[in-house]
């Protein structure tokens, strides 16, 4: 039956659920009410001005005069046709340079009597909040920072080539305070954006409990509506910070409109007055934005007596964590398998770093940094060492090492080379050709500890011979020193040729057959 007043009941749902965030699909759905209903008496409740509790708390009899049919046709009609004029105004504010100042004054053009500019502000604010539920959002103090790149690139010149290079423009935003940081960066690629969040809680002197970024794939790897995979190296930043990020759900405007809205206001603030200038560094382009910056921090909120950095200060930034002292290293991953030697090749740098002998044979991950070089076995962390750019060279932990490596553990070029020289220069000049005819010296330790330990089998004067005829000859490895031992040509070294002469035979014919 046509303007039939909805039991009491419903409408009590129909509040309780508005307010508890529902939507107005769900509640047409759920209550089995038409779509026009449910925002007739959601309007009918907004225009009344009272919370949920003051109307579940009155009769059924109350509520009927409240919301029934006489009560919708006692709406003012002034208010009546500026909700009709609204619809239109939504869709104008979208171009480029309208604004609600310029509505409302079309507005009155047309209804001389209407509202005034501040009752057409608000009421405008409660409409957008009654079509758009979820544009509004409630930030708290020191809760979320928002990250974003706009749209729109900047450039650098240059000065050697007059080569013109775009670079992205970075824009972050406290929640509460809308105090805003930004910054050029030459890429969107991992290493600057992490950067570039990074440089953002240090502008604003601490650390948010969440950063939301866009779905960039320097943020995820893996758009989800669910869980969402975070890019590692984020993820590294988030801990060493003690923080959290929570991606903008794919689809969702509501979770990166603040980004988005800071990137608008900037444009007009900070874009436009750079994109008539030439700037020839990153540095340079970088104090100018926060120049600008800084006057947009400090401007006046439209309507309010307080700037975004006063905000900042009085409200937000004590919620803010304080910062490490250490800032952020990233790190970078290799993957090698652990030599019998107990180590682990860094291939960046064809460096060794020792683990725990238990790990011979195993595939490792090795995640290293600027100064460090972590080792990792299935997710459990192995071994830590300072990072060593000496390319060739062993970091060791002898405790990694099983005992029966400590001593190969010492090895060295210069350690072979001493104890050469300890028996004879000749035997140091055979060992430094071992070494040095080796693509890496590593491969000749063990030749010359076999050669070393000769002196003690043979004798030292043996050896030394061994040395010199295997010098003569050219030949440097351990095999050639054990054959000369093994057939004692160390001995022969001293021998001169002999001139024998052939003795008298029948079946000789001599020298002189032949003249």
């Amino acid at each position: 039956m046509a303007n039939k007043v909805t039991d009491m009941s419903k409408i009590r749902k129909v509040i309780k659920f508005h307010c508890s965030g529902k939507s107005k699909l769900f509640i047409s759905n759920y209550l089995s009410l038409s779509r026009n209903t449910v925002k007739k008496y959601i309007s009918l409740f907004e225009l009344l001005g009272l919370s949920f509790e003051a109307i579940d708390a009155k009769t059924d009899a109350e509520l009927e005069v409240l919301f029934s049919q006489n009560t919708i046709e006692t709406i003012d009609p002034r208010l009546q046709k500026l909700y009709e004029f609204f619809p239109q105004m939504e869709r104008e504010l979208k171009k480029v340079g309208v604004t609600v100042q310029h509505m409302w004054e079309r507005y009155i053009a047309i209804h001389p009597d209407g509202f005034k500019s501040s009752q057409f502000r608000h009421h405008f604010k409660i409409w957008s909040k009654r079509v758009n539920p979820v544009t509004h959002m409630n930030h708290k103090a020191g809760d979320k920072m928002y990250v974003d790149y706009a749209g729109k690139t900047l450039s650098i010149v240059d000065k050697d080539t007059g080569e013109i290079k775009e670079v992205q423009f970075f824009v972050a935003i406290l929640g509460a305070s809308q105090h805003t940081y930004a910054e050029a960066s030459m890429s969107q690629q991992k290493k600057d954006f992490v950067a570039s969040v990074e440089n953002a809680m240090r502008f604003f002197e601490g650390v948010p409990a969440a950063i939301v970024p866009d779905n960039l794939k320097s943020a995820v790897i893996k758009s989800s509506r669910f869980e969402p995979t975070i890019n590692e190296t984020l993820a590294d930043l988030a801990e060493h910070y003690e923080t959290t990020i929570l991606p903008a759900r794919a689809y969702k405007p509501r979770d990166k409109s603040l980004a988005e809205g800071a990137v608008k206001i900037l444009y007009r603030r900070i874009y436009v007055h750079l994109k008539q200038k030439q700037f020839y560094s990153l540095e340079e382009l970088n104090q100018q934005i926060w120049d600008l910056l800084d006057a947009h921090n400090h401007k006046k909120l439209t309507g309010r007596p307080y700037s975004r950095y006063e905000l900042f200060i009085e409200d937000e930034k004590h919620k803010l964590r304080p910062l490490p002292q250490e800032r952020f290293e990233i790190k970078y991953q290799s993957f090698a398998t652990v030599m019998q030697n107990g180590h682990a090749l860094l291939s960046q740098d064809k460096s060794y770093y020792s683990v725990p002998y238990q790990y011979v044979r195993k595939k490792v991950k090795l995640l290293y940094t600027k100064t460090s070089v972590e080792i990792f076995y299935k997710y459990n962390r192995i071994a830590i060492h300072p990072r060593n750019y000496k390319p060739y060279d062993y970091t060791t932990i002898a405790e990694h090492l099983a005992s029966t490596h400590q001593f190969v553990a010492d090895w060295s070029a210069s350690r072979f080379i001493d104890w050469a020289n300890s028996i004879d220069q000749a035997v140091a000049d055979y060992i430094i050709q071992i070494i040095e005819s080796r693509n890496h010296p590593e491969q000749a330790y063990k030749s010359c500890l076999g050669i070393l330990n000769f002196e003690k089998k043979v004798g030292k004067q043996r050896l030394i011979n061994a040395c010199k005829r295997a010098l003569d000859f050219r030949i440097y490895s351990f095999k050639a020193i054990q054959n000369n031992l093994e057939n004692n040509l160390d001995n022969a070294e001293n021998e001169q040729e002999e001139d024998f002469e052939l003795p008298n035979h029948n079946n000789i014919r001599g020298k002189n057959y032949y003249k």
